[in-house]
């Protein structure tokens, strides 16, 4: 956790003290339609002693329809072994909030972000997760499917000459679908919102 706050720390530096132009121009020579990217937060992965490893891994396949529209398909897989409703403070990672296991979860997910003004853009993501529910002796108790939306404030930060882009925000999650939880594991989630506020982003990519 600490290293991901030292990151959101780096990003808002870097947004107070780099000159970048996020906003493409069809016409320039640095204006590419493509990108391929992923997310700061895998470093996650790499936190020690972490009693819920996410196990996270994510590819970002975008296009730019226009200079200020962009679509981009999402591709994730990650585990978590806590309500995700909880919210930061203590309660987060806490013992005796945890399920009786964790969920493995893989997802295909669409996003649009629009740029309102420079760097600055707002997003939608709808991600589709198809979730594996697995107990305490690590054996597979049920499948289940959750609908996230996510509704996201950022700013993106290009680097030579629009070929790198970093795009620190924070974003709100939240869960309207959610089938097939074993009664174990919602008894954990009903004791939370069904949504999780101030949630990082850290997403980076190459244009081409």
């Amino acid at each position: 956790m600490l290293k991901i706050l030292l990151w959101i720390i780096l990003a808002l530096l870097l947004m107070c003290s780099v000159r970048v132009s996020a906003q493409y121009d069809e016409q320039d020579s640095s204006y590419y339609r493509y990108f391929v990217g992923s997310t700061l937060l895998m470093l996650g992965n790499f936190i020690p002693d972490d009693p819920n490893p996410p196990g996270f891994v994510q590819l970002n396949l975008g296009y730019r329809i226009t200079p200020t529209d962009v679509v981009f398909v999402e591709l994730k897989r990650s585990r978590f072994a806590w309500p995700l409703g909880i919210p930061w403070g203590p309660s987060f990672d806490a013992p005796g909030e945890n399920y009786p296991g964790y969920v493995q979860q893989h997802i295909l997910g669409v996003a649009y972000n629009h740029f309102w003004w420079k760097g600055l853009y707002t997003g939608v993501h709808a991600m589709n997760a198809y979730q594996e529910y697995i107990d305490e002796q690590d054996t597979k108790i049920a499948t289940g499917y959750t609908l996230f939306l996510t509704y996201r404030l950022g700013y993106q930060l290009t680097f030579f000459n629009n070929r790198f882009f970093f795009e620190p925000s924070v974003g709100l999650t939240h869960w309207p679908v959610k089938t097939n939880t074993p009664g174990a594991f919602q008894e954990k989630d009903d004791k939370w919102p069904g949504y999780f506020g101030f949630e990082p982003g850290l997403h980076f990519g190459i244009n081409f």
